[in-house]
């Protein structure tokens, strides 16, 4: 899969641009706050239809305007494909060759991304809402179902949220509702706790190829999903989503009391080890640093298995936090495989001998130039 042209509107500091991009790796060089970072998250909201850095919409059209749109040319083994994103004050209209889409989820996956920027190293030792956001994110370009499950989930939480609340204030006093708002939040969480564990267990597969390899047969890593069911009832939807109905009922007055869920998938956490000992806790800088590089790489690898495309993958500033040999890792493993978008102060601390005939930009207040080679 490659990205080959986009154009952007009204998009943050861009007010009209247009470019187009190289196969293999794209640089762009620029001074901060000029717009580096802007145009790689223009690729990720173009492919997920939302922003890595706000959840506020409007921060990402230009001041002085009511709408923005993003228009991409991808090319996938099959030919090649328009696909557009409106945002305005309506929300957002979503197009694949040239025909609106009536769901944002059936036009996620289109062009599917890969984002890694030094905020990723809190993947290992952030807040579990770190890792969760992780997962739903990627996991939902790799496979429709997810994405469905969760956006459902996230409805019928709320939904349940502001019931409990309800309850607990006494505006509401039938608990009937409440338990067939379990039932709901069962089925798809059920969903979501199956599905993660299984796409856990294959990138833990890769990843731990690609960190035995950095850390030269050092260091095994291993992933741990944390989740209150009971591992004997994780083998399939049904037994986990008839697990989570029992705690939902032997946890029902604790809830309302608390006026919140106190159980699922939006609790749930992943934890990473290395040789057996906790990374978050235990791990040095080095192979905290490690661990989120061999996961982000190990997308790579899961994403190609599970669409049969490679995806885009986006280095937002993130070569200036790598010591060398990690550097030089990430940098050979990309190589030939991947298109890639690199956004850097300076090629001074770049190992541009593994940069195979990069296309450079030049970004300047919202202007993208070509550099001469």
């Amino acid at each position: 899969m490659k990205l080959k042209t986009i154009s952007l509107h009204n998009f943050r500091n861009y007010v009209k641009q247009s470019i187009e991009f190289s196969d293999g790796i794209n640089v762009f060089l620029g001074e901060n706050a000029q717009g580096k970072t802007n145009l790689l998250e223009a690729i990720y909201v173009l492919a997920l239809t939302r922003s890595h850095r706000t959840a506020n919409e409007k921060e990402l059209i230009n001041w002085q305007s009511q709408t923005a749109q993003l228009k991409g040319t991808i090319q996938k083994r099959l030919g090649s494909m328009p696909i557009e994103l409106d945002l305005g004050t309506k929300g957002k209209r979503a197009k694949i060759n040239h025909l609106e889409q009536a769901k944002l989820s059936s036009y996620v996956g289109q062009l599917n991304v890969i984002l890694f920027a030094p905020e990723d190293l809190s993947i290992v030792k952030g807040a579990p809402q770190v890792r969760r956001k992780f997962m739903d994110m990627e996991f939902g370009q790799m496979n429709n179902r997810y994405l469905y499950n969760s956006t459902q989930y996230k409805k019928v939480l709320k939904q349940r949220n502001r019931y409990l609340k309800d309850l607990q204030h006494r505006i509401q006093s039938d608990t009937v509702y409440l338990d067939v708002l379990s039932d709901q939040l069962s089925a798809y969480g059920a969903e979501i706790i199956y599905q993660r564990i299984q796409l856990l267990d294959k990138l833990e597969h890769f990843a731990k190829i690609i960190h035995t390899e950095i850390s030269q047969g050092k260091e095994d890593l291993t992933f741990l999903y944390q989740t209150t069911i009971a591992d004997e009832q994780l083998n399939s939807v049904e037994t986990i989503y008839q697990d989570l109905l029992k705690k939902f009922a032997d946890i029902k007055n604790k809830e309302i009391q608390r006026g919140t869920t106190l159980i699922g998938p939006h609790r749930d956490d992943l934890k990473f080890a290395i040789n057996k000992k906790e990374v978050q806790s235990f791990g040095s800088q080095g192979q905290q640093r490690t661990t989120a590089l061999s996961v982000k790489l190990a997308e790579i690898d899961l994403m190609k298995e599970q669409t049969d495309e490679y995806p885009v993958l986006l280095l937002d500033d993130v070569l200036s936090e790598l010591d060398n040999y990690r550097q030089t890792h990430l940098l050979t493993a990309i190589q030939n495989k991947v298109q890639t978008f690199l956004t850097t102060t300076s090629l001074s601390g770049v190992q541009q001998e593994l940069l195979s005939n990069p296309k450079i930009f030049r970004i300047t207040n919202g202007k993208i130039s070509l550099e001469e080679s």
